[in-house]
């Protein structure tokens, strides 16, 4: 090979560098960061307090959370409260969101897409916030595309190098000159209405009283107990009829922590099994009743129910004839302080009438349980009686012992090691 080909082939070699370069360039041009928006807010500066109304939209499926009455409720569900706290967090981001890298422009179309920032597209839609006023006006526009995620220094044998969500790309509508990434990954901002519920549901603490209605009367049953930790009784029990502790001790604690997964706006009652449901009657030492209807659809491990709480406690305390100055005080704001908590209560509770709430099956398993469930069973107790020992006869020998084989003989005695000493 002489000179002159060898500097062919390096210039050859350079000009093709040279080329893979500029593709390589012109590939990744649309991440390119640039220093000057760094820190700086997405949406500029606006009033959070402002936002009357937050709308989600992703592909088809759209979300409006509104003010109303001085609380956030879900449109999607018939105006039920929406959880404050969660709505408050979004807004607060959203107004402190800031560029933790900027992505230079104008952004093509290919970028767009593979940054998921188009809310038109059909696979990987980006994700619409709208932040209106209380006329409806847009104060911002939001676009959510695709969550960055960091991905491990080193594979691991046991998966994950696709690494954690730790920002996500977003776009001011209508400004496709350029994008941004955040440290936020809005992992929860989705336009699924059920989770942005409210899901303070009601408590039954202190169970005094329960029965159960069913649609088939035989089913049914009533237990009641004197104090909050006494024995359960079983009312207007029926000849040989026994219940059974060990399978009542769930019943002290039934709804004691329910919870519900979605709302219901306009059932068919027909549809969900509310036309005939089970009657539910729960009543508490501290004066609280409960009336559940409870339905549940053929097929489905999930039960509809609604839920009407009242309650009938002292609202002024009686003072012992014996009562010292002292411990008037004390025992006048320990009062206050009871009664307070459970006006609370009250209130809280009895908001969820007129709802349908889906709960889920476990939910209900200790409670809804048919009186057959719930007594001792007479033939099980005969076999028991019949093949228990008389009492202080040994059980028999169980025949597999027989064969088993004879223990080894004993070793032989040993001598007596003080009397050899002696000789």
């Amino acid at each position: 090979m002489n000179r002159r080909q060898l500097t062919l082939i390096l210039v050859a070699f350079v000009v093709l560098g040279g080329i893979g370069l500029w593709l390589r360039h012109r590939d990744v041009s649309s991440y390119e960061t640039t220093s000057g928006a760094m820190g700086q807010k997405v949406l500029g500066e606006f009033d959070p307090n402002a936002v009357t109304r937050f709308v989600l939209r992703r592909g088809t499926n759209s979300l409006a959370l509104a003010q109303k009455d001085e609380r956030w409720v879900v449109a999607e569900r018939g105006d039920y409260p929406a959880n404050f706290a969660e709505v408050g967090e979004t807004l607060r981001k959203l107004w402190n969101l800031k560029i933790a890298q900027p992505v230079s422009g104008p952004l093509g179309a290919s970028a767009i897409e593979r940054l998921e920032l188009d809310p038109d597209a059909t696979n990987q839609p980006a994700t619409v916030i709208e932040l209106l006023d209380k006329d409806g006006k847009t104060l911002k526009s939001l676009l959510l595309g695709k969550q960055h995620r960091r991905r491990p220094a080193t594979p691991s044998r046991m998966g994950g190098e696709e690494g954690w969500p730790d920002g996500r790309y977003v776009m001011v509508a209508g400004q496709t000159a350029s994008a941004s990434l955040v440290s936020e990954t809005f992992s929860n901002l989705e336009p699924r209405p059920e989770s942005w519920l409210n899901k303070d549901f009601f408590k039954v603490e202190k169970t005094l009283s329960v029965s159960v209605t069913y649609p088939e009367a035989t089913n049914s049953w009533h237990l009641t107990r004197p104090t909050e930790t006494g024995e359960w009784t079983l009312q207007e029990a029926q000849p040989g009829e026994t219940l059974d502790t060990t399978k009542t001790s769930g019943l002290a604690n039934a709804l004691s922590w329910p919870s519900f997964d979605d709302v219901l706006v306009n059932p068919s009652p027909a549809d969900y099994g509310l036309d005939e449901p089970i009657l539910a009657q729960l009543t508490t030492a501290d004066g609280f009743q409960y009336a559940l209807q409870i339905g549940r659809r053929e097929g489905e491990e999930k039960y509809y129910l609604t839920v009407n709480a009242t309650a009938d406690f002292p609202k002024e305390r009686t003072a012992d004839a014996e009562e010292k100055p002292e411990d008037k005080e004390r025992l006048d704001k320990e009062f206050k302080e009871k009664t307070d908590k459970l006006t609370e209560k009250l209130q809280k509770e009895k908001a969820l009438s007129g709802w349908v709430f889906q709960v889920s099956k476990w939910t209900l398993d200790s409670l809804l349980k048919k009186r057959t469930e719930l007594l001792k069973d007479p033939a099980k107790e005969e076999v028991d009686t019949a093949t228990a020992a008389p009492f202080g006869v040994p059980p028999p020998i169980n025949p597999v012992d027989a064969t088993l084989p004879p223990l080894p003989p004993l070793p032989p005695e040993l001598p007596d090691h003080d009397d050899e000493h002696e000789e």
